[in-house]
């Protein structure tokens, strides 16, 4: 979460969330990151009214993936408490050199193998891709162990790439039926990459795919299971996810300021220029 005053910010019409590959300055100071963020909560504040939905319901979680403890710092003093990273190596090693900011909440949104799932553990406050039965039973038992539990959100694959992660929307019934059993997961929800692509129809499609999968087995899972969350949209598309429905966008670059390392390198199908 992030809290923070807007004034004055620049809000972009919904068009310009189509721009995949924008030129973002890199933001060192906390004027900088403080004016991106500023600039970023106004846009979603524009697509919640647009959509006729309360800027509440949206949660804005900055991605630190490649951004080093001083500058992330900087998006804490500006008012934010969460932060994504991909590698959970990077956010564990992060973790641990800013330890002394105690109120600091860790999200693993990229792919995890299983023998990674003790790191997971140990110390973060949200997991938003599970997308196997046995990294679930791992994570339940070195959670358990751990005497901790974890917020975790279902990845769907709605673009249908065979190169990402992520359940097959056909799969996701019957996947959920099966988590009541790990008593250390907190499901609360879907994530999904939506298609890196300029055609905004193909891009929306994977959101709205996503919002009717939840709407559809809201009723039908178990009590146990909160279906209120879906994590979809970032720098270039968030706009257009909350208009259809994101509860929580992933937004790196755009505060941050444009990654050495390609896409490539973090989400897998996304071209590498």
């Amino acid at each position: 979460m992030c809290v923070f005053r807007v004034e004055g910010c620049g809000v972009s019409d919904s068009d310009l969330s189509s721009r995949v590959r924008p030129a973002y300055a890199q933001a060192s100071s906390l004027e900088e990151i403080r004016g991106n963020l500023e600039s970023i909560q106004g846009r979603i504040a524009a697509a919640c009214e647009r959509s006729g939905r309360s800027l509440s319901e949206v949660r804005l979680l900055p991605v630190s993936k490649t951004v080093d403890a001083e500058r992330l710092r900087l998006v804490y003093a500006a008012g934010c408490r969460d932060l994504g990273e991909n590698k959970v190596q990077e956010a564990w090693n992060k973790s641990v050199e800013m330890a002394d900011l105690t109120d600091l909440r860790w999200s693993v949104i990229g792919h995890l193998q299983t023998n990674k799932a003790r790191v997971v553990a140990r110390f973060a406050h949200e997991f938003q891709a599970l997308d196997s039965l046995r990294l679930a039973e791992e994570l339940d038992r070195r959670l358990q162990a751990e005497g901790r539990s974890l917020n975790v959100l279902v990845q769907v694959n709605t673009s249908a790439e065979p190169s990402k992660y992520g359940l097959a929307p056909e799969a996701v019934e019957a996947f959920m039926r099966e988590l009541p059993a790990f008593s250390s997961l907190r499901v609360k929800g879907f994530m999904t990459l939506a298609l890196f692509s300029e055609d905004k129809v193909r891009v929306r499609e994977c959101f709205i795919r996503l919002r009717q999968l939840r709407d559809r087995l809201r009723d039908s899972v178990d009590p146990s299971i909160a279906m209120d969350q879906l994590s979809m949209g970032m720098s270039g598309d968030f706009e257009m996810a909350i208009e259809e429905g994101a509860t929580v966008v992933r937004i790196g670059q755009a505060i941050f300021g444009a990654r050495a390392l390609p896409d490539a390198h973090y989400w897998p199908g996304i071209p590498a220029n």
